[in-house]
C-alpha cells in the first residue's frame, strides 16, 4: 500500500497531547495519527453498516414488536 503525505491544522494543545500520547508509547507523532485515523474510519465504517441494516430491515417490514420493545427498554432500565 503506498502512502502520501496529507497536511492539516491541529490546535497547539492537541499536538502537545499527541506528542505526549507517542512519547508515551514509544512511537513517533504519525504513528499514532495513523492509529486513530483507522480507528475513526473503522467505528464510522460499521455505524454506516448498520444504518443500511436497519434500512434494509426496515424496508423489509421487520419491525420490533410492542411487548420486545417494552422488554429490551425494562431489561435496559432495571436499577437492581
Amino acid at each position: 500500500m503506498s502512502k502520501e503525505n496529507v497536511t492539516f491544522r491541529l490546535d497547539s494543545n492537541k499536538r502537545v497531547t499527541l506528542d505526549a500520547i507517542a512519547a508515551g508509547m514509544d512511537r513517533d507523532r504519525s504513528y499514532v495519527i495513523n492509529e486513530a485515523i483507522n480507528l475513526y474510519l473503522e467505528i464510522h465504517h460499521w455505524q454506516i453498516e448498520e444504518i443500511h441494516k436497519g434500512i434494509a430491515e426496515a424496508d423489509a417490514g421487520d419491525f420490533a414488536s410492542e411487548e420486545e420493545v417494552q422488554a429490551v427498554f425494562a431489561r435496559l432500565t432495571d436499577a437492581s
